[in-house]
């Protein structure tokens, strides 16, 4: 595996979502704008800016505070270096081994087997354990995933997946606000569509329904597409910065067959772990809507490593 060339489709695969989002996230806002215009007269104009000022300052905010965001949604606290000592000495060794600077070390307080990375860079990145990981693990096993958390920063995974979680954020609040307007809408202001257009408008109301329903989903399913790929890919890089695959494939049989669950486990940021923290949910097709490959097929792509 080229991992040079990984890291320029990841840089590039960045610029595509950030593409792709912000069309989407312009033709929301050009459809609010349309229909607050209508409603209250202030200028599309105005509406519009203010959305594209707005939009951008919080994709900017979000992105370079997204370890701060991260951490604090799912409770993560900074691990004292006295107390974790093993832990710092195998990702030493893993930053000096694939020439990474070394990340902020945080730990969740929970009894479930799971870790993630998360920061915009390998300069600002934070990576984290659950204390059930650092205690149920042997140290071969520890390392392996460690090395996958450490993979996802060397291939640029968090900057992408950061994006596409800030930006997928901004598309269902717009969607939720279209479907609100929707439902809340001045009847008077509709009923005077006669005399101000009212055929755009309509139609305008009509796709900001179809909108409110589908981007979201869109959105979400283009996000956990991406996750998906990817762990297989950040499993492949720990195998080789490990020269271990078993160590890995080890940790990921051993989570698989734990049932804890991760009690800070949310909807927004599981995609970022090494494994599915939702453990128990239905997921409806599961193919589409799940941000993890099945934990079976990494574990029997790390075997064929080992068997190679």
């Amino acid at each position: 595996m080229d991992f040079y060339a990984q890291i320029s489709r990841n840089k590039k695969m960045t610029f595509v979502l950030f593409l792709m989002f912000f069309l989407l996230i312009g033709f929301l806002a050009f459809i609010f704008s349309l229909i607050l215009d209508f409603y209250y007269g202030f200028g599309f104009i105005l509406f519009f800016s203010i959305f594209g000022v707005l939009t951008i300052l919080f994709s900017i905010i979000s992105y370079y505070n997204s370890d701060k965001i991260v951490t604090s949604i799912t409770g993560a606290k900074e691990a004292p270096k006295e107390q974790f000592k093993q832990l710092y000495n195998i990702i030493e060794e893993l930053c000096l081994a694939s020439g990474l600077p070394m990340p902020r070390v945080f730990v969740i307080n929970d009894n479930a087997i799971n870790a993630f990375a998360t920061g915009r860079d390998p300069q600002h990145a934070v990576v984290c354990f659950t204390i059930g990981c650092i205690q149920k693990l042997n140290r071969e096993q520890l390392q392996g995933v460690a090395a996958h958390e450490l993979s996802h920063i060397k291939n640029y995974d968090v900057r992408t997946m950061t994006l596409a979680t800030v930006l997928v954020g901004i598309t269902v609040l717009l969607s939720d606000m279209l479907f609100r307007m929707f439902l809340f809408g001045s009847i008077s202001n509709r009923g005077s569509s006669k005399n101000s257009g009212g055929g755009i408008i309509i139609i305008a109301i009509i796709v900001s329904i179809i909108l409110a329903i589908v981007t979201p989903i869109v959105a979400k399913m283009i996000t956990f597409a991406i996750s998906r790929k990817r762990e297989f890919v950040a499993d492949a890089s720990a195998a080789e910065m490990t020269r271990n695959p078993f160590g890995l494939a080890s940790a990921l049989e051993v989570i698989s067959s734990d049932s804890s669950k991760l009690v800070s486990a949310n909807k927004a940021t599981a995609h970022l772990y090494i494994s599915n923290p939702l453990k128990g949910q239905k997921i409806f097709l599961q193919s589409l809507f799940s941000t993890h490959p099945p934990i079976e097929d990494r574990i029997n792509a790390l075997k064929g490593i080992i068997v190679k």
